[in-house]
């Protein structure tokens, strides 16, 4: 049997995180009964009851594993971190436990995985949302598509099915701010899309700040990207050409009409500010170009301190396998034993 992990981040989700853990647990129950189940919870150091519940789950069902952090790393390192720690032939990086992203599509991924496609990503085609919202993120991730060094759909999240040959070429890059969504198409091989209707929560509020929504929106924006600095670059070259013109116009201007547009002085502390602002942006962006490439090479900050791991010394992908080799045993002890009660029942015989 093949198996198929589940990875789910989870913060302060004591409402949530037990009916995510059914509605994967049925899932594999009934539409997906021929794989084997890992479920791979990664918490981000809860403050109310979700550790806790992680811990009950995880006690009567070994195919739950929970990664307890030490801290909060945000959603991005603790569910890669996640992501690394999966055993199965085929990964879904993102299940959220509030169920915004649909895992009644997880069935088709897997249908369309075992068709050939390494990679299976589903497109968020609508979103159950404010518009301002709507049309904040659907403007970023054509921004993101249409800039970015490597060719990613727009509306692509991280709710994805990857192959195991994915997750490995991922661990491959050694990035401590992971940017999943942009990582797969980034390894290549054969992708398909599924779009889907992103929905709303039914409990609890999200974790997710505007603060930390911009940072991750950055970070993809800088990581797979040249387009900031490059806009500040040609920002800078753009305003020193002007200034340059505009001086050139001012010195033609001053000499036909002497004194009458300004006392001396002012048109050139006006030509001064704009071209050296200009120079200054453009040196920025040059040194930015240079940081950037030294940056890509040097973050090597670990992904997440993990405080505690649970159900991760038996893989849960051989939990089958355990209890199938146990009813064995216990089948072959009962043949012995009656193959043995026979054998003595006959030498008796024969002893009589």
């Amino acid at each position: 049997m093949k198996t198929i992990s589940i990875v789910s981040p989870c913060f302060n989700e004591e409402l949530n995180v037990e009916e995510c853990y059914d509605t994967i647990r049925r899932l594999f129950e009934t539409e997906l009964k021929g794989y084997r189940r890992e479920h791979v919870f990664c918490d981000n150091a809860s403050t109310d009851r979700t550790p806790e519940i992680l811990r009950e789950i995880a006690a009567r069902d070994p195919n739950v594993k929970v990664i307890l952090n030490a801290r909060n790393f945000g959603p991005l390192r603790s569910t890669f971190n996640g992501v690394l720690a999966t055993t199965g032939d085929a990964v879904m990086l993102f299940v959220p436990v509030d169920l915004q992203d649909p895992p009644e599509l997880i069935p088709r991924f897997v249908e369309l995985w075992e068709q050939g496609n390494e990679v299976v990503y589903g497109i968020r085609a609508e979103r159950d949302e404010a518009i301002l919202m709507r049309s904040v993120r659907k403007a970023y991730y054509r921004v993101l598509s249409r800039f970015s060094d490597v060719v990613t759909p727009p509306d692509v999240g991280d709710f994805q099915l990857v192959d195991r040959k994915i997750v490995e070429a991922m661990r491959q890059i050694d990035d401590a701010y992971p940017f999943m969504r942009i990582m797969t198409f980034e390894c290549g091989y054969k992708a398909v899309g599924v779009p889907y209707r992103w929905r709303a929560r039914r409990r609890g509020v999200t974790k997710n700040s505007l603060a930390r929504l911009f940072d991750q929106g950055m970070n993809g924006l800088v990581t797979f990207s040249t387009a900031p600095i490059r806009l500040v670059l040609l920002a800078g070259t753009v305003v020193a050409i002007l200034s340059i013109l505009y001086a050139i116009a001012t010195l033609v201007y001053s000499l036909v009409y002497f004194r009458q547009l300004a006392p001396p002085g002012i048109p050139t502390i006006i030509v001064a500010m704009f071209f050296f602002g200009g120079v200054q942006m453009l040196v920025m962006g040059l040194l930015g170009e240079y940081i950037l490439a030294i940056y890509a090479q040097v973050r090597r900050k670990p992904l997440v301190f993990e405080r505690e791991r649970l159900n991760f010394d038996v893989p849960p992908s051989n939990a089958a396998a355990v209890e199938a080799h146990t009813e064995a045993e216990t089948a072959l002890s009962g043949t012995a034993g009656a193959q043995s009660a026979a054998s003595a029942s006959s030498s008796a015989s024969e002893s009589r």
